[in-house]
């Protein structure tokens, strides 16, 4: 294990955040630990680069877990968050992967579990950074009327600013990445939100329609964000006969 990993856990229950330093250690990681969200914005700060994952629990003092993320994510920080809380509705999921989270745990959580997402997380933020320059994914697209800078998150249609959240952007640049490609709700779910389950498939869905009432002349008739029946989404940046819902 590669023990230059420096990870964060932002968790103010101090009995969970003690054993969850401990365990990540037990893996070779280096670990900080904080109680608030102030204070894990003050110590990323101060490290500049070098933290590596954030471990974030949403219910904090002061400043939520959510603030925390936007926080970041507004500063133009990528680190991956992986987010523990004990809410259990799906739109506190959903509101998590808005505000820029990678992943979401569930308390009471399985430990191994948690060390697995946080293997992947590390992994997959490594192999992402050692890219060269212009092999990190597109930084910047246009379609019809629509341009979206992926690095400033600046988006205008018609010339006019629309802002999107941290996920609708991953969403959109991750079908501009796929043009043309039948991507199943499974295959989005892994890659654009970072889980291989969930308990329902709408969370897609309804990402896919807010991306349709932004960019579509038509919502309900869609010429770049299409359904296949069965199978998913395909994402054309040309006008297309509109897909049938």
């Amino acid at each position: 294990m590669d023990a230059t990993k420096h990870i964060l856990v932002v968790e103010d229950e101090t009995h969970l955040a003690i054993g969850i330093k401990y365990n990540l250690e037990a893996e070779g990681y280096r670990v900080s630990a904080v109680g608030d969200g102030r204070a894990a914005l003050k110590l990323i700060e101060e490290h500049s680069d070098g933290i590596d994952l954030v471990v974030l629990d949403l219910m904090l003092p002061g400043m939520s877990g959510y603030a925390v993320c936007e926080s970041l994510r507004e500063q133009g920080n990528m680190v991956p968050v992986l987010i523990l809380s004990a809410r259990t509705l799906s739109e506190d999921r959903i509101r998590g992967f808005e505000v820029g989270a990678d992943q979401y745990l569930q308390k009471p959580f399985d430990l191994d579990e948690l060390l697995s997402r946080a293997r992947r997380l590390l992994a997959r933020h490594t192999q992402r950074t050692a890219l060269p320059p212009g092999r990190q994914g597109i930084t910047q697209f246009e379609f019809g009327n629509i341009k979206i800078d992926f690095d400033t998150h600046q988006v205008t249609v018609g010339g006019e600013s629309l802002r999107l959240t941290f996920m609708e952007l991953k969403l959109i640049r991750y079908f501009a990445e796929n043009e043309g490609i039948v991507l199943s709700r499974d295959k989005l779910l892994e890659n654009v939100w970072g889980i291989s389950t969930s308990p329902t498939t709408r969370t897609v869905d309804n990402f896919v329609l807010r991306l349709r009432k932004y960019f579509e002349r038509d919502p309900s008739q869609p010429r770049h964000f299409l359904s296949v029946r069965g199978a998913g989404y395909r994402f054309v940046a040309g006008d297309e006969e509109p897909s049938p819902e």
